[in-house]
């Protein structure tokens, strides 16, 4: 039924523009009228955000049109009956007075603040909102993809925020277009009283015959009176658009919020209650109103709490908790000495990525970073020990890996990373994206809008280094497995399936034997996730052999649809294959390593099959595709320790890995020159 009763009410308000109605319904509906713009102003009053009353444009239009309704009809029994119902004639006689300089000035001044000042203003700020939400609207986005990338939100978070982002722009665009219709209704209202005077004079004169005195005494009262029943209404619902476009974002409705603001210091309490005070001395004032509002504001501001004060109490508790506690203890001394296997130091200037005071989140997304990394990969990361180095220049941030740096990247205060190919009419430093090498600039963060619009990828800064973090980590993952880490998730499968566990570890392979393995998948980019199939395949080969790149084939042959799924291209799996003779040559040459197999061919064959490698795998990311290459699992091992150093992003996959894959495509056969005859 709630559907229907807005196009029934349209229609109503349709029909009222041309049929008459009697003065006792009509009473009723500019009662609804008036009772409707209080209960929408009131709403306005009470969102905690603009979004929460997101058909406020819709509900303008509709109230516009209801008392334009309402104005044509009592005209139309003004001019006609010289009586509309005792609700206009009320607000003619008894609100004004009975006087009608008192009802057109008060019907002036009620116009003026409406029209000039409140109309005006929601208008300008509608206006400018909606331009600034739209310009915002990319960087947003790119905001919540960094999100998302980071690990700080998961998909369904994101595509909500994807959906708000999109509906608060629809928001304030229609909002811009709605506050033209409440411009429009503020003129309409003069123009309406304006010919309810003329009009109601000629025809109380002409066709009523009645004196010139009587019929501007009659008719002037009925217009003032109606247009005070139609302008306070349309009031108040432009009172509620300008609180609606004005609003921000809150954890509270808009009277908690400004009482709470208002009231959160207790200084600037203190100096209004002493200025009222002081304002007694003057010759003349009023001394009983003055001294109750300062007096007011005094006994409020005793009653404040001193956010300043408690800060630097508690400040002190600390400190002296800090004194009170040994600093030299044997287990203090030895947990300093530890080495870290996971660390971020910032430089002097950089700390306030990590300070939530000044809206710093880093460490909040290296917390969701290490939940990401552990739905990827399948491992848990130590937890990220942050820390301030005096050492650093500025603006550079390190990452260290078990107190070794292994990576360094800049992120200067005040800008934003701007990555793509036509940065050059744009003000910063030039430089290089620290994960895949783009062009980037550090531009300054009032900028980022313009770039935008230039078609630039914006990053902010604690977003640049999160990605970094998390590629070091990719990279790096099978030094930061560990014994225990091994130990602690052979335990959580053990909970789930017991006998794979006991079947494997440690009747077949010790522990150590296993974090070999699971380092090795690591080291080649494959996730390990699934463990209960690695188990399994490695319960199958241990009993044959205990090497560890036999049991490694074991375990990615099980995962082949799970190692071959991220490198497919619309569910194609586009591969490079080596020419049958080069394969067998390899194979020949293999020999036995500290490492495991190892290719002994010769530097010249070797060296132009690494460099026709290195162009196919080049020309394939040109076209957007993850290039693989595709050879016998006898030599994968070895040919994935040959050609790694010098093209780390190529997938080195055997034949029987190969399931997962829908269709595959050769992109290219790998050959080399025959060595010369001695």
């Amino acid at each position: 039924m709630t559907q229907l009763a807005v196009p029934i009410g349209i229609v109503g308000i349709v029909v009222m523009l041309v049929v008459p109605l009697p003065p006792a319904f009509l009473d009723l509906l500019i009662t609804v009228n008036i009772t409707g713009a209080l209960l929408i102003l009131l709403t306005a009053m009470f969102i905690h955000r603009p979004l929460d009353f997101a058909a406020f444009p819709a509900v303008i239009l509709v109230m516009t049109l209801f008392r334009l309704a309402l104005n044509v009809s009592t005209t139309r029994l003004v001019l006609l009956d010289g009586y509309a119902g005792k609700v206009v004639e009320t607000f003619g006689t008894f609100v004004v007075g009975g006087s009608l300089v008192v009802g057109l000035i008060v019907f002036t001044i009620l116009l003026i603040i409406q029209f000039v000042v409140i109309t005006n203003g929601a208008g300008r700020v509608a206006e400018v909102g909606a331009r600034f939400t739209l310009d915002a609207m990319p960087g947003k986005q790119m905001a919540i993809d960094a999100d998302l990338n980071s690990g700080l939100i998961d998909e369904e978070e994101a595509r909500r925020r994807r959906s708000e982002v999109h509906a608060e722009a629809d928001f304030y665009g229609a909002m811009d277009g709605a506050s033209k219709f409440v411009k429009g209704d503020a003129i309409a209202g003069v123009i309406i009283t304006l010919v309810n005077l003329l009009g109601g004079f000629a025809i109380g004169v002409a066709q009523m015959g009645m004196p010139m005195g009587e019929a501007v005494q009659t008719y002037s009262l009925l217009s003032v009176g109606d247009g005070l029943v139609s302008q306070i209404p349309a009031l108040l619902l432009s009172v509620a658009t300008g609180l609606v476009v004005t609003r921000s974002t809150g954890n509270d409705d808009m009277g908690s919020d400004i009482v709470r603001q208002l009231t959160s210091q207790r200084l600037p309490m203190r100096i209004a209650g002493g200025a009222a005070l002081f304002l007694c001395l003057i010759p003349g004032l009023p001394k009983l109103p003055f001294i109750a509002a300062g007096g007011l504001l005094l006994i409020a501001s005793s009653r404040v709490r001193d956010d300043a004060a408690d800060a630097i109490e508690e400040q002190d508790r600390v400190d002296r908790a800090l004194a009170a506690a040994p600093t030299d203890t044997p287990e203090q001394l030895a947990a300093e000495v530890q080495v870290n296997p996971l660390g971020l130091e910032l430089a002097a200037d950089l700390i306030d990525l990590v300070d939530s005071s000044a809206g710093g989140d880093l460490l909040d997304r290296v917390k969701a970073l290490r939940r990401k990394i552990a739905g990827d990969l399948g491992i848990v990361i130590p937890p990220v020990r942050t820390r301030d180095n005096i050492d650093l220049p500025s603006q550079t941030y390190a990452i260290t890996l078990f107190g070794i740096e292994v990576a360094r990247g800049e992120a200067p205060p005040g800008t934003v990373l701007a990555i793509g190919d036509f940065l050059g009419s744009l003000p910063g430093t030039a430089t290089r994206e620290p994960v895949f090498g783009l062009e980037a600039k550090w531009i300054p963060s009032e900028m980022r809008s313009q770039a935008e619009l230039s078609g630039a990828t914006v990053v902010d800064r604690a977003s640049v280094l999160t990605t970094h973090l998390a590629e070091v980590v990719t990279q790096h993952a099978a030094r930061l497995l560990g014994r225990e880490d091994v130990r602690m998730l052979t335990e959580v499968v053990k909970r789930t399936n017991p006998v794979v566990v006991e079947e494997l570890t440690p009747a077949q392979l010790s522990l150590g034997e296993v974090q070999l393995v699971l380092q090795a998948l690591l080291d080649e980019g494959v996730a390990i996730r699934d463990l209960v199939r690695i188990f399994e395949a490695l319960s199958l080969k241990a009993p044959r052999t205990k090497e560890p790149d036999a049991l490694v084939e074991a375990a990615r042959t099980a995962l082949g649809p799970a190692i071959a799924a991220p490198y497919l291209v619309d569910g194609t799996l586009h591969v490079m294959t080596f020419d049958p003779q080069l394969e067998q040559r390899l194979l020949e040459t293999m020999r036995a390593g500290d490492h495991g197999p190892m290719i002994a061919i010769d530097p010249d064959t070797g060296g132009a099959m690494i460099t026709e490698l290195l162009q196919q795998a080049t020309e394939m990311e040109n076209r957007n595709l993850r290039p693989v290459l595709v050879c016998a699992p006898q030599v994968r091992a070895a040919v994935r320790r040959l050609v790694g150093p010098t093209v780390p992003r190529l997938a080195v996959m055997s034949y029987q890995e190969l399931g997962g894959a829908a269709r595959i495509q050769s992109e290219a056969v790998i050959t080399a020159p025959t060595p010369a005859l001695t």
